[in-house]
C-alpha cells in the first residue's frame, strides 16, 4: 500500500512540474513572437494612445514575471484569453476545432495499427525474405515521402483526375448547417442525426487525409514492430516453445508477441501524438477545419492567444498519452506491478 502510495505521489509531481514547465515555454513563445500582439489587435495605423491602453488593458507592460503570474492564474481559471482573429475565447475555439482533428487522428492511428503491427510480425518472421524486403521498402517511402506531397498527389488523381474522390473540406455544402453537433465528431453526429447520406459524404472527406496519416503512421509502427519481434523470435522461450511442437501462430502470437505489446505502447501513444500535433500540413492541404490550421492560421496572424493556447494542449496530450501508456504498462507487465 505505502508502495503504490508513493509510486502515485511521484506520477503527480511529475505530471505537475511537467505541466508547470509547459506554462513556462507556452508563455515564452508567447512572448518572442516576431509580431507584436497589441499590433495584431489593434492594427498598424491605431493612434499611439490606442496601443498603449490595449497595451496595459494586455497586461503587456507589466514586469516579466508579474506577466507570468498572470498568465498562471489564467490558467487556473481555464482561461486562454481571446482569439483577435476569431474574436472568440480560446478555449471556446479549441473545443469547435479540436473534435476534428481527434476524428481525423484517431481515425487514421485505428488503420495504422490494424495494418502496420501483422505487417511488422510477417516481416520479422519472414526476416531475409523477398516479402520481409518489399515491407521494408513499402515503410522506406512512407518516411521517406513528404505528407503534403502525398496529400497533393492524392488529390491530383483521385479528385482531379479520375473524379473518383470529394474535394478538400469536412463535408460538401449541401449538408452545411444541416447536422447539430453534439459531440464535435462529424461521422458520429451524423449517425446520431441519422441521416445516413451525410454520414457517408463524412467518411468520403475523411478517406483521403485518413489514408494519408495512415500510410504515414503504419510505416514507423510496422518498422517498430519487426524490430521489437525479431528480439523477440531469438529468445529462449521461443526456441522452446517451438521444440514442444507448437504451431508457428501460436508461438507468434502466443509466445513472442506478447512480450512486445508493452514496447508497442509507447509506440502506438507516440504516433497518437505525433498524429494530433502534426496533421498540420494535412489539414491544410485538405482544408480541414482542425487545430491545425487553426494554429496555422493564427501564426499566420501574428494572434499569440490562440499559438499558446494550442501549444499548451499538445503539450498536455503528450503528457496525457505517456501517463496512459505508463498505466498500461502495470496491466501488461506484471513485472512494473
Amino acid at each position: 500500500m505505502t508502495r503504490r502510495i508513493k509510486s502515485f505521489s511521484a506520477i503527480l509531481s511529475s505530471v505537475v512540474l511537467t505541466l508547470l514547465g509547459l506554462s513556462i515555454v507556452t508563455f515564452l513563445i508567447g512572448r518572442v513572437m516576431p509580431v507584436d500582439p497589441v499590433i495584431a489587435a489593434v492594427g498598424d495605423n491605431a493612434p499611439e494612445a490606442v496601443v498603449i491602453r490595449v497595451r496595459a488593458e494586455m497586461g503587456l507592460d507589466q514586469p516579466l514575471p508579474v506577466q507570468f503570474l498572470h498568465y498562471l492564474n489564467q490558467l487556473l481559471h481555464g482561461d486562454l484569453g481571446m482569439s483577435v482573429l476569431t474574436k472568440n475565447p480560446v478555449s471556446q475555439d479549441i473545443a469547435r476545432f479540436f473534435p476534428a482533428t481527434f476524428e481525423l487522428a484517431t481515425a487514421a492511428l485505428i488503420l495504422a495499427a490494424i495494418i502496420g503491427i501483422p505487417l511488422g510480425v510477417w516481416a520479422a518472421v519472414r526476416q531475409g525474405t523477398i516479402t520481409d524486403q518489399a515491407i521494408r521498402v513499402v515503410c522506406l517511402a512512407g518516411h521517406s515521402i513528404p505528407v503534403f506531397m502525398l496529400s497533393l498527389i492524392s488529390l491530383l488523381i483521385f479528385y482531379s483526375a479520375l473524379g473518383i474522390a470529394p474535394g478538400p473540406g469536412r463535408q460538401d455544402i449541401i449538408y452545411d448547417g444541416m447536422i447539430t453537433p453534439v459531440t464535435g465528431l462529424l461521422s458520429v453526429d451524423t449517425l446520431l442525426a441519422g441521416d445516413l447520406d451525410a454520414f457517408w459524404d463524412a467518411l468520403a472527406h475523411m478517406a483521403q487525409p485518413v489514408c494519408i496519416l495512415a500510410y504515414f503512421s503504419m510505416a514507423y509502427i510496422a518498422r517498430m514492430t519487426r524490430a521489437f519481434m525479431i528480439d523477440a523470435l531469438k529468445g529462449e522461450f521461443v526456441i522452446t516453445a517451438r521444440a514442444k511442437g507448437l504451431s508457428l501462430s501460436r508461438v507468434i502470437w502466443g509466445h513472442a508477441f506478447p512480450t512486445v505489446a508493452v514496447q508497442l505502447v509507447t509506440v502506438l501513444a507516440l504516433t497518437y501524438a505525433g498524429l494530433l500535433e502534426g496533421a498540420v500540413v494535412t489539414e491544410t492541404v485538405f482544408s480541414w477545419p482542425g487545430i491545425g490550421q487553426y494554429l496555422t492560421a493564427s501564426l499566420m496572424n501574428g494572434d499569440m492567444n490562440p499559438v499558446i493556447g494550442t501549444t499548451l494542449l499538445i503539450g498536455i496530450i503528450y503528457v496525457g498519452l505517456n501517463l496512459i501508456a505508463d498505466l498500461f504498462y502495470r496491466l501488461l507487465d506484471p513485472r512494473v506491478r
